[in-house]
């Protein structure tokens, strides 16, 4: 098959990680493999796994961004694809209005996927017109048929799949780790609490904050790191965050990582890792990478990051916005021996590839019109 993958940039987040990785899978399947978005750093990572990137502004949610209707209609004519796989709704509306202006036999499927809980309006509307819709979890399956016309059988939950050999049964790089050690020697002989995530406030890096100010307290050879990047217009929350650490004496008890390149080594270094979102998040990818890696994860039991828990450790869910027991839940994980934790299948790199390609399939099958 020919799949054309659309999302507006790829700069940093699951959904930007999820399409890379799966870009990959299917040149390894034999499959030609494009990415259309407006670029960013991981357009290389694209090019060198053997996709083809297509750089296009189609990012921005404005009217501006349908002037890309065109060059999307030339795109699709060049590259004729089998399928395209919108994952975001301004691109998913650039697509669906170029496809108007072609002939029944010149149009893809078009699969589009409920990265979240998009806000009911026409806007968000455009992902539940596409022929096959998949859903990031049973919580964001629920909210989709709850709220879009989209027809159960054309409905399918695909968890983000987790490529565990990248985590699963590695040694941490020595030479890495006397190197982070080396610029952040607070870290060394110390207890490591991870809160990983972009720096938003919904993220819940405020409610880490309020928890490591319990756990200290009880037990000082604990540190807390905060890894993720400021993405544009979050400056000022990161200077909220900072002026709340001072606040709460966590000065030399957390530190801000900023943006990593190296999250395998810094799951493999934590104790801990924290998942703390204050609304439900769809899915929740930091948690699956932490299991996978066999470290222990505490989180809120609510959205995506809670089925997960759910599935294969049960002992990591809190009640949530509760920190006072979110910290008692991580103090009692850290006095006890770790035991192997296996994923579930459906949780596996493999089986959403898998899965996702059979969903390609059904919608080739339903479209007769469709002769490659």
């Amino acid at each position: 098959m020919r799949i054309l993958q659309a999302l507006p940039a790829l700069h940093s987040g699951g959904v930007e990680r999820g399409t890379v990785e799966f870009a990959a899978e299917l040149v390894k399947r034999g499959h030609e493999s494009f990415v259309v978005s407006n670029g960013g750093p991981m357009a290389e990572q694209v090019r060198g796994q053997g996709s083809t990137h297509v750089h296009m502004p189609i990012h921005r949610k404005s009217l501006a961004s349908f002037g890309q209707i065109l060059p999307m209609r030339r795109l699709l004519l060049t590259l004729r694809p089998d399928i395209v796989h919108v994952r975001s709704r301004m691109p998913a509306w650039i697509v669906h209005l170029a496809l108007k202006t072609l002939g029944p036999d010149q149009r893809p499927a078009v699969i589009s996927t409920f990265h979240g809980m998009y806000s009911v309006n026409p806007y968000s509307a455009i992902m539940a017109k596409a022929d096959q819709v998949i859903a990031v979890s049973d919580c964001v399956r629920d909210y989709v048929l709850e709220h879009f016309p989209v027809p159960a059988d054309r409905l399918t939950v695909i968890q983000r799949g987790v490529n565990t050999a990248a985590f699963r049964d590695r040694a941490i790089n020595e030479q890495w780790q006397q190197h982070i050690l080396g610029r952040f020697p607070q870290l060394a002989e110390k207890k490591i609490i991870m809160m990983p995530g972009r720096i938003s406030r919904w993220k819940g890096q405020l409610h880490f904050l309020e928890a490591m100010a319990r756990i200290v307290r009880q037990r000082p050879d604990c540190h807390g790191i905060i890894v993720g990047g400021a993405e544009p217009g979050k400056e000022r929350f990161l200077q909220e965050l900072e002026k709340e650490r001072t606040r709460l004496k966590l000065t030399d008890d957390v530190t801000f990582l900023g943006q990593r390149t190296d999250m395998t080594n810094l799951y493999l270094l934590a104790d801990v890792v924290c998942h703390m979102s204050t609304k439900p998040e769809p899915f929740g990818r930091t948690v699956t990478e932490a299991l996978a890696s066999g470290t222990p994860v505490v989180a809120y039991n609510r959205g995506g990051a809670a089925e997960t828990l759910q599935a294969c450790f049960r002992e990591g869910l809190v009640t949530p916005d509760d920190t006072g027991a979110f910290a008692s839940t991580v103090l009692g994980l850290l006095d006890r021996p770790r035991t192997e934790i296996t994923l579930p299948e459906r949780f596996l790199l493999q089986s959403q590839t898998e899965a996702t390609l059979a969903v390609y399939d059904k919608a080739l099958a339903s479209r007769p019109e469709h002769s490659r």
